[in-house]
């Protein structure tokens, strides 16, 4: 980015919130596996004389997600018409708020690109209903077409505003990749980018350096991953400077995001909040929201990830970026917290190392199987005493490195006892010297010119040796045993 202009970018996060029925209906927000129009009614299709009635359950989560924001909490909040015309709004209106969030005033704390703590300012997080789904085709016989899935009308939509202080695609991941991490904590939102249910629009603009007046901002749609976020602001932030340093205007527009071609597409002129006509929704009454509540819904959060983080860090020994990664996703971190208890010692140091070896087993060896099973830890048939007596097995010895990874593998997929795995496989670790060099003598005896290589000074062929040793014992000889016995019997033979 060139120092001449700055990057100014706010965030608009819409989060379909986890609730049996819709926000003014009973049908069922359980949507995904539903065919087309068929989770449907009168009020989710917009027909004449229908009355909404609010969903009270969804009011909490949205102050449950204010609370774990800083927010401050509304005493009373209102439902508006947002009125503009488009195929996925069969009313010609989304029923949203506007001048009385339910929470406002609330912080996010992201790492800047200088791995320096910063805060960013939440705006407000309101509610509101979800549109319909346009599905778009293109028919060679038929042409281009568009069919409508009104499934999606009416479930929950939380949005949670930022204030335009994040200065880079980078940060605005970071602020990303937190908030998601709390909605899932908090239990208010499967926050699955993948199936719509977290989805965001990012505003972005570009000012002169130390200017405090922003830029036209452009706001992008249509994207529906971090990668993509992250690439579509990483485009604008460059189609913009270019721009402004050929003396071209910038226009306040609605850009979509293209993943097959990279770029962000001109859409349409953003609107104002005055093109969208808000006034009260007639047919709901104003929401109060007593302290008394508030006070009940706040005891139900449980530890945020910055705290668990911290806790891990202080308690266990590990380093912030550890403590940091195992407390990213909710599921690995309940899998740390809950087998580390199994594994408590009252030795410090002894928990501390084995903290330091769970923590490496679940940020990457646990991490890879989930990557490449395609699925999601809470699946897997690890179990948190198994984890724990395989975090034993290897602190005593039982298990070579690459053993245990190969337990884990069947841990993960099938569950069952480390050590009758280990029996069964014929894994456990050979400590005994004697078997040990009667496996060296086998290896010396069938590699005469490795052996005749290392007494003329290559000593780099003692890893060969040692290799050899390995795979006759598939892994299971002790790797510190086997490479002072082999070296002993190498020495014997100068």
């Amino acid at each position: 980015m060139d120092s001449e202009y700055e990057t100014v970018i706010g965030l608009e996060v819409h989060s379909q919130l986890h609730t049996k029925s819709k926000m003014f209906c009973s049908c069922s927000s359980d949507y995904q596996n539903a065919a087309p129009n068929t989770c449907v009614c009168e009020t989710c299709m917009g027909m004449p004389g229908v009355l909404p009635v609010i969903n009270r359950k969804a009011v909490e989560l949205v102050i449950k997600t204010g609370l774990a924001l800083g927010c401050r909490i509304a005493g009373e909040t209102k439902f508006d018409r947002k009125n503009y015309p488009y195929p996925d709004l069969m009313k010609g209106y989304q029923i949203s708020q506007y001048d009385m969030p339910i929470a406002v005033e609330g912080m996010l704390k992201i790492e800047d690109t200088n791995g320096t703590q910063k805060n960013i300012n939440v705006t407000r997080v309101h509610l509101e209903e979800d549109v319909a789904k346009l599905l778009h085709k293109d028919d060679p016989g038929r042409g281009n077409y568009s069919l409508l899935d009104i499934n999606r009308s009416g479930v929950p939509l939380m949005e949670i505003v930022s204030e335009p202080e994040i200065s880079s695609p980078e940060e605005a991941n970071s602020y990303l990749t937190n908030l998601h991490s709390i909605i899932r904590y908090i239990s208010v939102s499967t926050a699955n980018m993948e199936e719509g249910s977290f989805r965001c629009d990012a505003n972005i603009s570009l000012r002169p350096t130390g200017s405090k007046i922003l830029g036209k901002k452009v706001e992008i749609k249509n994207v529906n991953s971090f990668r993509s976020v992250f690439r579509a602001l990483k485009y604008e932030e460059q189609r913009q400077q270019k721009a402004l340093m050929t003396g071209e205007k910038i226009i306040q527009e609605t850009r979509g995001w293209s993943d097959d071609r990279g770029t962000t597409i001109s859409q349409r002129t953003k609107e104002y909040a005055s093109d969208y006509r808000y006034f009260p929704e007639p047919d709901l009454p104003p929401v109060h929201i007593s302290r008394s509540w508030v006070k009940k819904i706040g005891a139900q959060i449980p530890e945020l990830p910055d705290d668990k983080s911290a806790r891990f860090s202080k308690r266990f020994g590990l380093s912030p970026y550890d403590a940091k990664l195992l407390c990213s996703n909710k599921s690995t971190a309940k899998l740390f917290d809950d087998t580390i208890r199994k594994l408590c010692d009252p030795s410090k140091e002894t928990v501390v190392l084995r903290a330091k070896n769970l923590a490496n087993i679940i940020n990457v060896e646990i991490a890879r199987l989930v990557n490449e099973s395609g699925s999601v830890l809470e699946k897997s048939r690890i179990t948190t005493s198994s984890l724990a007596s395989l975090i034993l097995m290897i602190e005593n010895g039982h298990l070579t490195s690459n053993n245990a990874k190969t337990i884990l593998k069947e841990l993960f997929t099938n569950g069952g006892s480390p050590s009758i795995i280990s029996q069964e496989m014929g894994l456990d670790q050979i400590s005994d010297e004697d078997a040990i060099n009667s496996t060296i003598q086998d290896v010396i005896s069938e590699n005469p010119d490795a052996v005749n290589d290392f007494l003329a000074g290559k000593e780099s062929v003692l890893k060969y040796l040692v290799g050899q040793v390995m795979k006759k014992t598939k892994g299971s000889a002790n790797p510190q045993i086997t490479i002072a016995a082999i070296s002993s019997s190498l020495e014997k033979l100068r």
